[in-house]
């Protein structure tokens, strides 16, 4: 099953488009080293204005030479996120402000509490592949928060997981985490937790944190997904092929920079870009648009030969009810059928207005739905089934026969949360609405057992990078 919306020849228009943009406009590094290195492999860099012209050779180079495989393993080595292999991901959010109790609560500023209630939430949700932060800790200075984010991680969950980089300076603590959850500098290359993200910034500007902190992860080699949020209307042309062809050149200069720190880093091709509603002045995380980005981009990046990350299965909803279901089951779908490797981030409620795990229970049934709807269909003997066809004969029933026993469970879907039971049963049972199944759930989860508890000697050592990570980064004790 495969969903495409553009032909060969319209990718290939859009690739020369985004290497003419690199050529003609170029992108904003203000990172002196790298412009050097741009510089040094033949490139026109105005190092007072921090822009580089990137030509077709540098491009082309940094694709073919970019890793397109790699494998994120959980601290559990047999819980893992294969990229370009041909299965899927999901993973939650990375980390919001805010986080949302109760779909009709307001909202709060995220704690580390959350962090940790995240994990331990996805440990047990089994939709959930590479667990996300959720949460951006309001009470822990930024200079070190994504260390003490990482530990509360690992410490909570034995999936690989998924948080917001700061800078080089707090990656070094994050490094020597990595190695101390492994052993050794060659086993935490070897089986990496997690990644840093680049995110260019629509557009065609890059934030000289992003790439600095590179310098540090590639000593693990750490892969890079690269996602600039272009906007169509906003930060990028009001087309659907102008608004692709800048982010696939943003995505490209991103490829260029990852090889110039190190020849051969793994990558993945995250094309997130995004429409602007003119009526709302907003983002538009799961308009029709959103579907048409994810197909085409997926198509991009494969083009390119790329493990692809896309923004589908989201939405805008505010709580988990029929706009949220309709949103998140259409793009998530199509997205599959295209072919992507990873979809996020679940568990936003709204357009990045905070974290919902009740949102989150809702995406894990609509994954569910598309994992069975994405399923490698049998045509053995056995499932033909002409024998039985033949004893029950015309007018006859299959209720009854061991063959329905036998096969009923691996051929049908069961949901966690959809109804489908008569009206009668629904209504006696409380009428109960989508949203109440999903808090129901949520609890459940909420009171599942929690992860092994850590080594207790990596768990002391996590404690001292903590606490050298506080008093150098923040100043704190």
């Amino acid at each position: 099953m495969y969903s495409r919306v553009l032909t060969a020849s319209q990718i290939k228009k859009i690739h020369r488009a985004s290497l003419e943009i690199l050529r003609r406009v170029g992108v904003v590094v203000p990172h002196r080293e790298m412009l050097a290195r741009f510089a040094d492999t033949g490139n026109r860099v105005d190092f007072a204005g921090q822009r580089v012209w990137i030509g077709e050779e540098t491009v082309m180079k940094s694709v073919a030479g970019a890793g397109r495989k790699f494998t994120l393993y959980g601290r559990d080595l047999g819980r893992r996120a294969a990229f370009g292999e041909g299965s899927r991901n999901y993973n939650s959010i990375a980390g919001e402000a805010y986080w949302q109790e109760e779909p009709e609560a307001d909202r709060r500023f995220c704690t580390l509490k959350d962090v940790e209630t995240a994990a331990r939430f996805c440990e047990r949700l089994e939709a959930i592949n590479l667990v996300g932060a959720m949460s951006d800790p309001h009470e822990i200075p930024i200079q070190a928060r994504c260390v003490e984010v990482l530990a509360a991680l690992i410490r909570n969950t034995t999936k690989p997981v998924i948080f917001w980089f700061h800078d080089r300076q707090s990656a070094r603590y994050i490094v020597e985490m990595l190695v101390a959850l492994r052993g050794r500098e060659d086993l935490a290359r070897r089986y990496p937790v997690c990644f840093p993200f680049l995110e260019p910034i629509s557009p065609l500007r890059f934030a000289f944190n992003g790439v600095d902190l590179l310098f540090e992860t590639a000593r693990l080699d750490l892969p890079v997904p690269i996602g600039p949020m272009a906007q169509l209307g906003l930060s990028a042309p009001a087309s659907l092929a102008g608004t692709m062809a800048q982010e696939n050149a943003e995505i490209l200069a991103g490829i260029c920079i990852t090889q110039l720190v190190k020849e051969g880093l793994p990558v993945c091709y995250g094309g997130i870009c995004h429409a602007f509603d003119m009526s709302t002045t907003q983002m538009i995380f799961s308009g029709p648009e959103q579907a048409i980005f994810g197909v085409a981009m997926t198509q991009l990046g494969k083009f390119y030969g790329l493990p692809v990350y896309i923004n589908v299965g989201l939405t805008d909803a505010k709580r988990p009810d029929a706009q949220a279901g309709l949103e998140a089951g259409i793009t998530l779908a199509l997205g599959a059928a295209a072919g992507a490797d990873i979809f996020g981030h679940m568990g936003i409620c709204g357009v990045d207005q905070a974290s919902s795990l009740d949102m989150l229970v809702l995406q894990a049934e609509v994954i569910g739905y598309v994992e069975s709807l994405m399923r490698k269909l049998d045509f053995t003997e056995d499932a033909f089934g002409i024998d039985v066809i033949a004893e029950a004969g015309p007018g006859g029933t299959f209720i009854d026969t061991l063959h329905t026993v036998q096969r009923f469970r691996k051929e049908l879907w069961f949901p966690a949360i959809l109804d489908r039971r008569y009206f009668k049963a629904w209504f006696e049972d409380g009428k109960e609405s989508t949203e109440t199944r999903c808090r129901r759930r949520k609890s459940e989860l909420l009171a599942a057992p929690a992860a092994e508890p850590l080594d207790r000697k990596i768990d002391a050592e996590f404690d001292r990078i903590i606490h050298s990570a506080r008093r150098e980064l923040s100043g704190a004790g």
